[in-house]
C-alpha cells in the first residue's frame, strides 16, 4: 500500500474541484487532487455549454475540464486517478484524515474536500439494468453516435433531459422525449430549441413501464398517468435523465448527509467535521451548475487554507 502525505486532498475532478485546486496550489499548500478514472464528471459529458460566462461562442465540456486542469497543474496542483473507497481518522498526536482507493493506495492529510459530484438515477424498471449499454444509456455525448438513422427516446423534462435531446438529433432519425408531466422544466432557451426542433416530438405525462428486447433494446412500454393506457413506443435506445444522485458512499458514514445522501454544509463549506469541507454538486439544497460549483470549490479552499492555518497556528488577523 503506496502512503503519501499532503496538506490538503481534494476527492473530484470536475469544476467544482479543480477550483479549490487553483487556490490551494497557488496558496502554496501541498494539495493533491484524486480524480475518479472510472466515473466522468457531469462536466466531461456535457456535449455545448452556452451559459458558462466568459465563453459567448460556447464551448465544450471536456474543453471545459481541460483548462481547468491544465491551469490547476500550472500552479502546481498534483493530480492522480483513484475511487476513493475509504476514509478514516489517523491515530496521530494531529488530526489528520487517510484516504484508502480502490487500487488499495493510501494518501493522508490535514483537510480534505469533498467535490465528487453525482451519477444519473435509474428508473429502476424491468428491462433498464438487462439492457444497459444494449441500448440503455445516461450518456448521449457517449452513445448518440451509434444511433445513426434510428429512433430513440429521451426520458426527463430538466436541463439535462433536453440539452441531450438536442444532441442526439445530429444521430437519430427520430427522438421521442417522455416527460411524465405536461410541460418542461428545463430552462425557456432549450425549450424553444426542442420545440422548434423537427426530429424531436413530445409524449406528455406518461412514464416508463418497461423496456424490453432480445438482447437489445426494441421497444418500450409506456403508461400515460391521465388515462392509465399502456402503449407501445418502438425504439433502438432509451437515453434517461430523471436526475441524479450523489456521489457520497465512501464519506457519508463520516459526514452529516440529508436523507438522499447529499452532503450538509454551511455557507463556508464547512460540513460537520472540522477539517472535512464539501463543494460543487455533491452539497445539499444547491444549484448544480457549472459556475456555482466553482464558487463552491473557491470558498471551499478559502476556508480550507483558514482552516489550516489556524491548526498550525500560523493564522493570520
Amino acid at each position: 500500500m503506496s502512503n503519501k502525505e499532503y496538506d490538503v486532498i481534494i476527492i473530484g475532478g470536475g469544476p467544482a474541484g479543480y477550483s479549490a485546486g487553483i487556490y490551494l496550489a497557488r496558496a502554496m499548500l501541498k494539495t493533491l487532487l484524486i480524480e475518479s478514472n472510472t466515473v466522468l464528471s457531469q462536466l466531461m459529458l456535457t456535449d455545448d455549454i452556452e451559459n458558462y460566462p466568459g465563453f459567448p461562442e460556447k464551448i465544450k465540456g471536456y474543453e471545459l475540464t481541460s483548462n481547468f486542469k491544465k491551469q490547476a497543474e500550472s500552479f502546481g496542483l498534483e493530480i492522480t486517478e483513484g475511487l476513493a473507497r475509504e476514509i478514516k481518522q489517523k491515530n496521530t498526536d494531529k488530526q489528520k484524515w487517510s484516504i484508502i482507493t480502490q487500487n488499495k493506495s493510501e494518501y493522508i492529510a490535514e483537510s480534505l474536500i469533498a467535490a465528487t459530484g453525482t451519477k444519473a438515477r435509474k428508473l429502476g424498471v424491468p428491462g433498464e439494468e438487462e439492457l444497459r449499454g444494449k441500448g440503455v444509456s445516461y450518456c448521449a455525448v457517449c452513445d448518440g453516435a451509434f444511433f445513426k438513422d434510428q429512433n430513440v427516446a429521451v426520458v426527463g423534462g430538466g436541463d439535462t433531459a433536453i440539452q441531450e435531446a438536442l444532441f442526439l438529433t445530429r444521430y437519430a432519425a427520430k427522438v421521442s422525449i417522455i416527460h411524465r408531466r405536461d410541460r418542461l422544466r428545463a430552462e425557456k432557451l432549450l425549450q424553444q430549441q426542442a420545440f422548434k426542433n423537427e426530429k424531436i416530438d413530445f409524449i406528455w405525462d406518461s412514464t416508463i413501464e418497461k423496456i424490453e428486447g432480445d438482447n437489445k433494446v426494441e421497444n418500450i412500454k409506456l403508461k400515460n398517468l391521465k388515462s392509465d393506457n399502456i402503449t407501445d413506443l418502438g425504439c433502438k435506445g432509451i437515453f434517461i435523465f430523471v436526475g441524479f444522485t450523489p456521489n457520497t458512499n465512501y464519506i457519508k458514514e463520516i459526514v452529516k448527509t440529508d436523507d438522499s445522501g447529499w452532503i450538509i454544509t454551511d455557507d463556508k463549506m464547512n460540513t460537520n467535521i472540522p477539517g472535512i469541507f464539501a463543494a460543487g454538486d455533491v452539497r445539499a439544497n444547491t444549484y448544480r451548475q457549472i459556475a456555482t460549483a466553482v464558487g463552491d470549490g473557491v470558498t471551499a479552499a478559502l476556508t480550507c487554507e483558514k482552516y489550516i492555518s489556524r491548526i498550525r497556528g500560523t493564522e493570520y488577523i
